[in-house]
């Protein structure tokens, strides 16, 4: 059985999450350098990140299944959708990590001196449509 990769994460916990909803569809996937990445996120790009395999036969089901997954509105504690305040656009990434600001750009520069992680990043959300990055109220 041929394996195609469907997608790529930076993250084993979104990974697995998404091979548990394959999974309940009757699709079999498999998750590949998820050890790794873990023991060591600086391989994350080495490797090309944790991959979802599923097999050549259920590729197109996969696809529309994380198409569905992909599109689902984020919701704040209240259950009402998540607008931009910039644009009231709900097309938004979640989790989006930004270094925007002086103390991301002064984490950039440490990275780069030492050669390590970046110290500094807040995680917001980021509209897909204007480019606005905001954290929930």
């Amino acid at each position: 059985m041929e394996l195609i990769t469907v997608k790529v994460f930076d993250n084993s916990i979104e990974a697995h999450i998404l091979k548990s909803r394959l999974e309940s569809e009757g699709i079999d996937c498999f998750i590949f350098d998820d050890h790794m990445v873990s023991l060591n996120p600086l391989y994350n790009v080495t490797l090309g990140g944790i991959k979802l395999k599923v097999g050549g036969s259920d590729v197109e089901r996969a696809n529309t299944i994380i198409e569905q997954v992909d599109n689902v509105k984020s919701l704040d504690d209240n259950g009402k959708i998540i607008k931009c305040p910039n644009c009231d656009s709900t097309d938004l990434y979640t989790g989006y990590k930004s270094m925007r600001g002086t103390k991301g750009v002064l984490s950039a520069i440490v990275s780069f001196l030492f050669m390590v992680f970046p110290i500094y990043y807040k995680t917001v959300y980021k509209c897909k449509t204007c480019g606005e990055e905001f954290k929930r109220e």
